[in-house]
């Protein structure tokens, strides 16, 4: 026979996927009392569903909010969209043109997290990118959706202004972070020089939804050996911001 706790806990995680998904944003606290439930279990199934991607918190004891799972799901049951399945092809084309490895990311709170790549055919390479997480502020991908958000969401993400640093080239302060945010705004891509690892560069482009908000991103990731200064990522960028808009096109017309 089913166990009555295990149906319990399966019904109390599927009322908070609900919950999340007509508040957008909610608490231990508020979790535990709308299910009727002491703040550990409710922190337990929260932290479950963090863990296979359904929420996701932007700091350490903060808010819970939809993550990636969640986000996919819904873009799947309106319209049948699988961003995955769509980009592909572009993603392809990409790394035909460029010769370069060709990755597609997803913001998670103040992370980035790489959902699909193609590897370049060349023998010297960056090697695929799926399933790595990354701090948006350190990869060309992540500061091109951080760019398309507005000052209160960036605000929002960013309490304090603390940014995270993975090598000596990450961006340090919030107003340098700002003003490369303004470029990215005026040129439509971003670029990375060795700031989320060593010996890898990028160069990224945000996708948006039909409401305008950063929904994804494509880049070139590339050895830094081929990519030594601003201006070589500047001349692969027409090709990263062309692929972007073919997926945004593609989406469209999906809905």
């Amino acid at each position: 026979m089913p166990n009555p706790d295990r149906l319990s806990s399966v019904d109390n995680a599927l009322r908070l996927l609900q919950l999340i998904g007509e508040r957008k944003v909610i608490r231990v606290a508020e979790a535990a009392e709308t299910l009727g439930t002491a703040r550990s279990t409710a922190h337990r199934l929260l932290t479950a569903l963090r863990r296979h991607g359904f929420v996701l918190q932007d700091k350490p004891n903060g808010v819970y909010r939809p993550g990636p799972v969640l986000n996919e799901i819904g873009l799947a049951a309106i319209g049948g969209i699988d961003i995955r399945r769509v980009a592909r092809p572009v993603l392809e084309d990409l790394r035909e043109r460029t010769q370069e490895t060709i990755s597609l990311s997803l913001l998670e709170g103040r992370d980035i997290r790489f959902i699909d790549c193609v590897e370049s055919p060349r023998a010297v390479r960056v090697g695929s990118r799926t399933g790595v997480v990354l701090p948006a502020n350190c990869t060309a991908g992540g500061k091109s959706l951080l760019a398309a958000m507005s000052p209160a969401e960036l605000n929002r993400r960013y309490t304090g202004h603390e940014l995270p640093a993975r090598t000596p080239s990450s961006i340090a302060g919030w107003d340098g972070l700002m003003d490369e945010l303004a470029e990215i705004r005026r040129t439509g891509y971003a670029l990375n020089l060795e700031e989320g690892e060593s010996g890898i560069c990028a160069v990224g482009a945000a996708m948006r939804d039909l409401t305008g908000a950063p929904l994804a991103a494509i880049a070139a990731v590339i050895p830094t050996g081929r990519m030594p200064t601003a201006d070589a990522g500047r001349a692969l960028a027409p090709y990263v911001t062309d692929a972007a808009h073919t997926v945004e096109e593609l989406l469209r017309a999906e809905l």
